[in-house]
């Protein structure tokens, strides 16, 4: 798969990357997340008791900064989407506090969390499935308008209008179905609809992963725009890390339910701590043909999040894993400036 393709912009590389610096020191913290959990129920027996749970989102703290594009990125079935979810309460978490620009929403009642919600959206991964095949897109994108009751009559109209140019799309097309637009298209129509509110936070739910390689460029070049127009936040969920590197700030890596690694874009990927992190790297395709990696090769499968293993979750995979790792469980600390990682052995300090 070819790598997308997303705008370069000539300049001081030098001085970019100071103004980057100190603008991301000047950030306010928009959310945060503390020990939060999320366990689904197993449930057997005759009366359906509950007899276990799977721990998809298992003690994981960290913080999304205002402005920035926060990208999660980890193996299908770590838990990245339900994170997402849950921090939106579109899942009530088991455990653990999220705030949201200082309000706790794990403490709100049904009729507080609805007005939050304009503040806060997400985009889905399939931009078929999520969208009604009985509604035109013009009353797609104008539902939450309707349902929050901010708009009515010529005030709607103008304002679907609005978002249609806003992502790219032609506006005399609004009595149009889904079913009549490309994928790259209908992720547009998500887009608008999640844009409808002027929220502060999006979600953007592996938003790129079900469209073609050259239309995930254009998404990725839209959805930073609009970050840059409009002072967005995101949550970036994906497994693909060439498209994270694109897009991200920092970057959080999940294995198993939980946090393994975060730091700075460009720290992540020149110096991950982090062997599953590593290991993920290494799979990465490189454009050059006379270039070669070297790969880090994962022995066995992922333990399943209902039986997670003893000590380090990764010790049963991991090629540097040590007694240690066996008995007892890392946790987040800081390897320098902005870089945590939950190893007791980072590489660089394996023997």
């Amino acid at each position: 798969m070819s790598t997308p393709q997303v705008r370069v912009i000539a300049g001081d590389s030098a001085q970019e990357d100071r103004r980057d610096e100190n603008r991301l020191q000047e950030q306010k913290t928009l959310v945060e997340v503390e020990h939060l959990k999320k366990y689904f129920p197993i449930r057997g027996g005759f009366f359906s008791h509950a007899v276990g749970s799977v721990r998809a989102v298992d003690d994981v703290t960290f913080d999304i900064r205002q402005g920035e594009t926060f990208g999660l990125v980890g193996e299908s079935g770590c838990g990245k989407s339900t994170l997402g979810r849950v921090i939106l309460r579109l899942q009530e978490p088991t455990a653990g506090i999220v705030r949201f620009d200082g309000v706790d929403l794990t403490r709100l009642r049904p009729r507080q969390m609805r007005k939050m919600r304009q503040q806060m959206q997400i985009i889905f991964q399939d931009p078929f499935g999520s969208l009604n095949p009985r509604f035109t897109i013009g009353d797609i994108i104008a539902e939450p308008l309707v349902v929050h009751g901010v708009a009515k009559g010529r005030e709607i109209e103008e304002r679907v209008a609005e978002l249609m140019r806003l992502v790219g799309l032609d506006p005399s097309r609004r009595n149009h179905y889904p079913h009549e637009f490309s994928g790259g298209q209908r992720q547009r129509v998500g887009i608008a609809r999640a844009l409808a509110l002027n929220p502060k936070f999006i979600v953007a739910d592996e938003a790129v992963s079900a469209l073609d390689v050259s239309v995930q460029s254009q998404v990725i070049n839209l959805l930073s725009d609009l970050q840059d127009e409009l002072g967005l936040t995101y949550l970036f969920i994906a497994h693909g890390l060439n498209v994270v590197r694109h897009i991200s700030d920092r970057v959080g890596v999940m294995y198993l339910g939980k946090l393994a690694e975060i730091a700075e874009t460009d720290e992540i990927f020149g110096h991950a701590a982090h062997p599953y992190t590593a290991a993920l790297l290494s799979a990465m395709p490189v454009p050059n043909p006379h270039r070669k990696r070297e790969r880090i090769v994962l022995q066995g499968e992922v333990p399943s999040p209902a039986h997670p293993p003893q000590g380090c979750r990764f010790h049963t995979r991991c090629p540097f894993a040590q007694q240690r790792c066996r008995e007892e469980e890392p946790q987040m600390r800081e390897i320098s400036a902005g870089h945590w990682v939950a190893c007791h052995f980072p590489m660089g300090d394996v023997a």
